[in-house]
């Protein structure tokens, strides 16, 4: 089913929901594999849903239909010099997908890169939404102009709930100016414990770090690369580089990288491209605090394991053997001491069913997820078990 407007696709939720029919939302395929595997009767595609609404470059603002090509906003918002802040990942080299990635879908799972230490994360620049409920109906928050919050919460709330509150129609985002110049120290040769103490310091300066990653041996290079991203005005960006040079002078002198070469290395960061191959081990996103990032690697008793670092530390990258529950018991009482949580980001469906793919809610905060998920669908039609077996 791939409705073409709002009354469409609430014409098609009614009647799904008043045949008791459930339905698993799609965008462009490039993610389906995200999320837990659950089987329903039908899909609902967002791939009529086209076309940018509204821009307003003087307001720093985007809006589009779900179904948009994320490459279709990006080449738009290039052409007036602006981007979006939060550098979202593109999940293709991943998985091996070959669909295209939608705007609405960035939304929905709340996709983020890199930037996010520096600029928040999608659902921090989602300013509105148009949305269909499992109702059936049409609800609209937020609005176009940046000052305009209200129903803010709602998009908010519904941003990284993997449509299982409603199918996203259109979403508005606020953007920013791209930067003049983006430049990366690497510095060579640190273990994990003191690259996170470096990218801890450079990210606490003043000097604006907006990438802060540690690459382990064998993550494109024969040696640990530690990376500082630099971005502005390129005298600005060149006096920082000095500076974070001097402010690590206990590391070995970093080079620089310019242009395309730091473009494409972080565009392997955000993209988790170093952990692609072999396709057929399972990935892991941990977020812990980034002090407790080479805690978590070092305590953790998965054999052959391989990991990156990214958000100064506090995001693991980490991939393994998909054989059993993928590494799920290991991963989880590691993250159980030191706080924090942990996404099962690609393994084969049959581990997807049976292996909790987000972190395990407690109780209450269960009991919480299932009165939203009654509440925006009551008889639960939209991406059933998404997320969560039974909501």
């Amino acid at each position: 089913m791939i409705p073409a407007n709002d009354a469409e696709a609430a014409a098609v939720i009614a009647e799904a929901r008043k045949a008791r029919r459930p339905l698993s939302i799609c965008g462009g395929n490039s993610r389906s594999g995200l999320g837990r595997f659950a089987q329903t009767e039908a899909t609902l595609s967002t791939a009529d849903l086209l076309g940018i609404t509204l821009h307003e470059p003087a307001e720093l603002v985007i809006a589009a239909r779900a179904g948009t090509p994320l490459a279709e906003v990006e080449r738009k918002l290039g052409e007036d010099g602006q981007e979006l802040a939060f550098e979202p990942m593109d999940h293709r080299r991943l998985f091996g997908s070959r669909g295209e990635p939608t705007i609405g879908a960035v939304a929905a799972c709340n996709i983020s890169g890199p930037r996010r230490i520096a600029a928040g994360a999608a659902r921090d620049a989602l300013i509105g939404v148009r949305l269909v409920n499992g109702r059936g109906e049409v609800v609209k928050s937020g609005g176009r102009v940046v000052k305009n919050v209200t129903g803010l919460d709602l998009a908010r709330l519904v941003c990284g709930a993997y449509g299982t509150l409603g199918l996203l129609t259109e979403v508005t985002f606020r953007v920013r100016p791209k930067a003049e110049r983006s430049s990366t120290l690497v510095f060579e040769g640190l273990d994990d414990a003191r690259a996170v103490a470096a990218l801890s310091k450079g990210l606490g300066s003043p000097f604006e770090v907006s990438g802060a990653a540690h690459l382990t041996a064998g993550m494109g290079g024969d040696a640990p690369r530690t990376l500082l991203r630099i971005e502005g005005f390129s005298n600005s960006v060149e006096h920082r580089l000095g500076e974070l040079t001097r402010l690590l002078v206990d590391c070995r002198a970093p080079r620089v990288l310019d242009g395309e070469a730091s473009l494409f290395l972080w565009r392997d960061v955000r993209d988790a491209a170093f952990l692609a191959e072999p396709r057929e081990r399972a990935v892991w996103r941990i977020s812990v605090a980034p002090s407790n990032g080479p805690k978590f690697v070092a305590s953790l008793d998965v054999a052959g394991a391989r990991h990156f670092y990214d958000w100064g530390g506090g995001l693991v990258w980490l991939s393994c053997e998909a054989a059993g529950d993928a590494g799920a018991g290991a991963v989880r009482a590691a993250v159980a001491k030191l706080g924090g949580h942990a996404t099962l980001v690609r393994a084969p469906a049959e581990v997807r069913a049976v292996v909790p793919v987000f972190e395990p809610l407690s109780a209450p905060a269960l009991k919480i997820t299932a009165g939203l998920k009654a509440s925006f669908d009551p008889d639960a039609i939209l991406n059933p078990g998404r997320m969560y077996a039974g909501v």
